[in-house]
């Protein structure tokens, strides 16, 4: 991990514990990251999983690939050293998150098996729930949301993970959901009884 390069600064620890936090929430604070091609349904299933969660209590947020983009991001693109600076920083803010005592589910692309394994180094043990979101590249590409495979197979979008550029899949992925064969309800269910199985969520009702 690189040192900062401002040396005069201190960790400032609050009054107010994480665990304190979690008490009160009633589960674990945890970074559910979700990886996968893009239209392998990484958002679709985060917004469910948020919904589902915050109906039943949690404290969640989800932090999306694209919205980041939008501000604390702007200023990447999609080279493979944007994205490895793109991956650091959400990884960062979904550590705060995290520490906080929140449900933080991030829906990337993520393609590099090493920035992955980076944010998780991050974090405590079990802070870090990575998921695979596995679905070939013809049903993804077959779904093509936004369009982006149809512009990438025309040479208008350069560095297109999947068609381009590579896609690292997980090797140890504590959870995989397969959307190319279950439905949204069953991935997402895949999802709640690992967190469930696992005591993170400790004090929330059914």
């Amino acid at each position: 991990m690189s040192k900062p390069k401002s040396q005069n600064i201190h960790w400032h620890h609050g009054d107010v514990s994480r665990a304190d936090r979690e008490k009160r929430a009633g589960h674990r604070g945890v970074t559910i990251w979700l990886t996968g091609l893009s239209g392998s349904g990484k958002s679709t299933i985060a917004h469910e999983l948020d919904k589902r969660l915050l109906a039943r209590g949690a404290t969640t947020y989800v932090l999306d690939g694209d919205n980041v983009r939008f501000g604390l991001n702007k200023d990447l693109g999609f080279s493979p050293e944007d994205r490895t600076e793109n991956i650091r920083r959400i990884g960062e803010v979904a550590k705060l998150f995290t520490d906080a005592g929140v449900i933080a589910i991030t829906a990337f692309i993520s393609p590099y098996r090493a920035d992955r394994d980076r944010v998780r180094s991050i974090m405590n043990e079990g802070d870090f729930l990575e998921v695979h979101v596995d679905a070939s590249l013809d049903v993804c590409e077959s779904r093509d949301p936004k369009g982006l495979y149809k512009k990438a197979r025309a040479g208008e979008i350069p560095e297109f993970t999947g068609i381009s550029a590579p896609y690292e899949a997980p090797l140890n992925a504590e959870i995989t959901v397969n959307t190319g064969e279950a439905d949204l309800e069953t991935c997402t269910n895949t999802i709640i009884n690992y967190l469930e199985t696992k005591g993170y969520l400790f004090d929330l009702p059914k």
